[in-house]
């Protein structure tokens, strides 16, 4: 399949698909990050081998260039193993024939793969240079590279220059209308709008009324009202004219701004920038819409709007909103309709928030009118579960959650310090209540926490939940607990349906599904005989066998169970009853006929269990022998046990789980969106430890100014260098490049390094900042490349912690067609490989020594002079057109380098590896490592294994060798369905024409491992024009 065909199938596949989780017109293809391998190998994650490897050492904008310093791929050169991964190990001279076919004169392909993507693609075909151009600094005229690296910096200058004085003309124009209000407005103009200070809510009270949107309707036209609001979104008209939507909890009305009256043009400029989601104090006239159909389409308010009089902001916004309220409004039935249409155009159309990102900001999810609806639902059944048992003479009682032992024999618990002894929380009320029984109180139930320690990462465990739990004394028969329950869940049902009417249909456009089906006389079916409806439907186990009649059901039974009872006897909810012992806890009342089976039963709602319930052992020694026969310890329970010593009546009771019925119900799909804040095995992660720095002055944590203002203190920003060696990879060390912009965040300093191209911010590798702080550098930073620099940002080569925030927090997609190449120098393979040994043992007879400058000591001038003058002699003997043009920085950053050279017993330089220093985490980088023409044979692998050797010495235990193609597309978050596999199947064609995948054997022998770095991007951020900006980002300088 050609190259052109692979990428075509991309945007075919991406137009054809139904999801609605990305971009419908995009060509998402994972070229971008692969076509950086000319030849099969990988360059660091820090120079990405998308067709371009960055030199990555320190770079001042101020230093000269030494006379190595051409463009070329010694950052990734074709003998280097810190450079593509499939590059050979023999010198330039030693290629021989070899190198007349496929390679130049070490390894690497003679055609660029970036070119050809170009070519394939017909990008950038600009053909001359004029030699009548500027000169460089030798006096000569620059070389095309020269002056198209020339003419980026003059582009980056001018755009810096252009945004600065366009804020600089926003914000005079600010002040202009604020100095022009101030002097033109009366002060009863002035009062119609502003900003109410924090501290006002102490003053005179006024008892103004306050009222709600929800309430509003045509009768109430001409009335003034005054309601607190959130602005839902606003666009604006005109000058003269802005429409807003307020927003009250499940109510939306529409709002109209305009100029007129004491209505000034100032108010009407500070309300247009005011922010999505910004609380706002309303006072106006509602009045008829005035929309040609004679209603307001969309808003829940459709009769009136609302004629803007006065508006004040109660609560800013001051952070970045990963997404509004507005857009998680957005349902899969709107995506699909819209994509039906066939009218949306590339990057347009709208994106349904997925449910992890929503998740992950659960105070903006719970804004919306599902969210609002789901928890009034849920305190509505927290409601209606007190007023029945209320009306049945129950009492509401509250246990504690800390417990001595274990309340239930089968479920995990969580053991906390008590004081410096041992205690759990309880699993459940269950002792407590039965200890009220015994106390005389005949009827109790309680609502509140239960905790179950088990790891269980499935749509309907928690491991907190809501417990609604009841016990009573038993005067005749166990099925009186049953009837008791069965009239609580009747009267929850008809409750939710005759109140929440408006809140279930919200609920529904998010969460389709039909309205629960009940019986007026509830189906109460023995276990065994659903067992065998089950059987006879032919339903069977995971190995094809008939399930047992004394064995619990697992999940899938219990769901098609309910399957099988809904087509038989038409209805969702069901009790079965006489579950067998082994199902049971110890404190379950056997059945006297059959011992096998217990007085106890579960209650089901859409097949799945929503309450398990049954009659309790009150006899004393009957207890006791269970809890001995089941190996639980009674020495742990005795102020429980002593309830039943002392005389305890029959009882019996039962628990539901309010989040699992509510999920039922409503057919949530998921647990935790009927949980407002969910604790799952996931939950609470743990905070990244905070290492000791390589430089403690130069933290994000506590930075040099903490607790002063910095401009004020006069106190410079963290170095680069310093961060990278703080919390940096390969990756981050590319942006020390004159072209890579770098972000700054003035109250920590951390750091983001990006390159505008094309109107995109193509950001390459992760923040350089504590893990703990990447989600409000992120944010920071998206905000002001979107905002400030008006360029659409793309995220490469991240890691996974990177990707996890980018994914949950943005709902960006995210996938991996790539890795960093990661050795421990510890225990090396190649130790204990033959085929490297024999090849070292000759570069040692051959007389090879090596010569070693520690970090931060770097060899004296007149051997940088002779390394310079080698990488010369390196450059001449290149043969062919290379893949890989960088500039050659073997000195930068010296403090953060060590350099290994490599001499002949004539004193001349055969080989040279310069090591960078990383963060503690990642370790170290083979920044540049090569051999020079007429090396003896094994000198690379001699230095670079020797080179391990060393910063082993030091502790260290990771290295990388850079960044490589990955065998296969591997998708990340917000990405599935028919895309992966288009996507898949393109990558796997573009990899193997461009040879992507092919390892050096020598990595492998060091026993390289593939870190996984991921490609994420915005929905519709991946289209045909981002594919073309990385494409350019990564293409070589001097292609033409």
């Amino acid at each position: 399949m050609s190259l052109k065909k692979a990428l075509a199938k991309v945007k075919t596949g991406l137009h054809g698909s139904s999801g609605a989780s990305d971009e419908d017109s995009s060509v998402k293809s994972p070229l971008g990050p692969n076509s950086r391998t000319a030849s099969p190998g990988a360059a660091p994650r820090r120079s990405l081998t998308l067709g371009r490897p960055r030199a990555s050492g320190d770079f001042k904008r101020g230093d000269a260039v030494s006379s190595a310093d051409s463009r070329t791929s010694i950052d990734q050169p074709r003998n280097s193993l810190s450079g593509l991964l499939h590059r050979r190990t023999e010198s330039p001279n030693r290629a021989g024939a070899k190198a007349t076919a496929n390679h130049r004169s070490g390894s690497l392909a003679t055609h660029s793969p970036i070119r050809a993507v170009k070519e394939k693609l017909h990008l950038n075909n600009d053909s001359s240079s004029d030699n009548d151009g500027p000169l460089n600094r030798d006096g000569e005229p620059m070389s095309r590279g020269q002056l198209r690296k020339h003419e980026k910096q003059a582009q980056q200058e001018e755009r810096h220059k252009m945004n600065k004085e366009k804020e600089k003309e926003l914000e005079l124009r600010r002040q202009e209308m604020e100095e022009q209000a101030r002097t033109e407005l009366t002060p009863e103009q002035r009062a119609m709008y502003g900003v109410v200070p924090p501290n006002s809510y102490s003053g005179a009270w006024k008892h103004e009324p306050r009222q709600k949107i929800q309430d509003f309707s045509a009768k109430d036209v001409g009335k003034e009202v005054v309601f607190r609001a959130r602005i839902h979104h606003l666009r604006k008209m005109s000058s003269k004219f802005v429409f807003f939507m307020f927003r009250q909890q499940l109510a939306t009305i529409q709002g109209i701004l305009l100029e007129h009256a004491d209505i000034s043009k100032y108010m009407l400029y500070w309300a247009e920038h005011l922010d999505a989601e910004t609380v706002v104090l309303v006072r106006g006239i509602l009045q008829e819409p005035k929309a040609k159909q004679g209603e307001v389409l969309g808003a829940t308010v459709h009769d009136v709007e609302i004629s803007i009089h006065a508006m004040h902001v109660e609560a800013a916004v001051t952070d970045h909103l990963p997404f509004n309220v507005n857009e998680a409004e957005v349902s899969q039935a709107d995506v699909d309709v819209e994509l039906a249409k066939g009218e949306h155009k590339e990057g347009h159309s709208r994106v349904k928030i997925a449910d992890r990102t929503r998740l992950n900001n659960r105070v903006i999810d719970l804004r919306t009118t599902a969210s609002q609806g789901i928890f009034r639902i849920q305190s509505g059944i927290c409601s209606l579960f007190r007023n029945q048992l209320d009306s049945e003479g129950f009492i509401e009682i509250h246990t504690p959650k800390l417990q001595g032992g274990a309340t239930e024999s089968g479920a995990s618990v969580f053991k906390i310090d008590y004081f410096g002894r041992g205690a759990f929380l309880a699993q459940s009320p269950q002792l407590a209540k039965q200890m009220a029984i015994s106390a005389d109180f005949g009827k109790v139930y309680e609502i509140g926490a239960v905790f179950r320690a088990e790891n269980s990462n499935t749509y309907r465990h928690l491991t907190e939940y809501t417990g609604l739990d009841l016990e009573m004394q038993i005067d005749e028969h166990y099925h009186e607990v049953l009837r008791v329950l069965d009239r609580v869940f009747k009267a929850i049902f008809k409750g939710i349906y005759d109140r929440y009417r408006p809140e279930i249909e919200a609920i529904k456009r998010h969460f389709p599904h039909e309205d629960l089906v009940w019986l007026d006389e509830t189906p109460i079916i023995p276990f065994a005989d659903a067992v065998r409806m089950l059987n006879d439907s032919g339903w069977r186990d995971d190995n094809g066998n008939a399930l047992d009649e004394n064995e619990d059901l697992g999940t899938r039974d219990e769901v098609q169970l309910g399957r099988v009872i809904k087509q038989k006897l038409g209805t969702d909810y069901y009790i079965l009853d006489k579950f067998p012992a082994n199902a049971r806890p110890f404190y379950a009342m056997q059945d006297p006929i059959n011992p096998n089976v217990t007085n106890s039963f579960d209650i089901f709602c859409r097949g799945q269990e929503i309450l398990s319930g049954g009659q309790r052992i009150h006899d004393a020694d009957m207890l006791l022998e269970k809890m001995r026969k089941l190996k639980v310890d009674p020495s742990t329970m005795e102020e429980y046990i002593q309830g039943f010593q002392w005389g305890a009546p029959p009882h019996g009771g039962g628990g539901i789980g309010l989040e699992r019925i509510l999920m039922l119900m409503m057919s949530l799909g998921n647990i935790r969106h009927a949980s407002m804040f969910p604790r799952d095995p996931k939950s609470l992660p743990e905070k990244p430890v905070i290492k000791q720095l390589r430089h403690p002055e130069a933290s994000t944590m506590h930075p040099p100014w903490e607790g002063q203002d910095r401009a004020v203190a006069k106190i410079d920003l963290q170095p680069v260098e310093k961060l990278i060696a703080n919390y940096g990879d390969a990756t981050n060390t590319s942006w020390l490049e004159p072209r890579t912009e770098i972000w700054r965040d003035e109250h920590t300093g951390a750091a983001v390094g990006f390159v505008p191209q094309d109107g995109y911010a193509i950001t390459v590798g992760d923040p350089l900042c504590h893990e703990s702080q990447y989600l409000k550098t992120m944010a920071a930073y998206l905000k002001y490349i979107k905002k400030e620099r008006n360029l659409k940002p793309l995220w490469l080569l991240v890691g996974a912690a990177v990707e996890e925030v980018l994914a949950t927090k943005f709902n960006w997609r995210t996938f991996s067609v790539t890795g960093e190449q990661r050795v421990d120098p510890v225990h090396n393979p190649a130790e204990k490989d033959s085929d490297v040994q024999r090849k070292i043992r000759h570069a040692e007879k051959e007389g090879v020594k090596i010569t070693d400058y520690a970090l931060g000591l770097p060899p004296p001038q007149d051997v940088k002079q002779r390394v310079d003058a080698r990488v010369e002699d390196w450059l001449k003997n290149r043969k062919g057109k290379q893949v890989h043009l960088t500039n050659i920085h073997p000195w930068q950053d010296e403090e953060h380098r060590q350099y290994h050279i490599a001499y002949t017993p004539d004193g001349t330089i055969c080989a040279f590896v310069a090591m960078a220093q990383l963060s503690a985490d990642h370790g170290w980088q083979v920044k540049y490592s090569l051999d020079f023409p007429d090396a003896p044979g094994g000198s690379i692998e001699y230095i670079v294994t020797h080179a391990l050797k060393q910063v082993a010495s030091t502790g260290a235990t990771s290295v990388t060798f850079g960044g490589g193609a990955s065998s296969k597309f591997s998708p990340g978050h917000n990405v599935k369905g028919t895309r992966v596999k288009v996507l898949s199947r393109a990558y796997q064609a573009i990899a193997t024409e461009l040879k992507l995948t092919n390892k050096t054997e020598f990595r492998e022998k060091l026993g390289a491992i593939d870190d996984p770095s991921y490609i994420c991007y915005p929905p519709h951020g991946l289209g045909p024009m981002a594919v073309k900006a990385i494409l350019n980002f990564f293409s070589d300088d001097d292609d033409n």
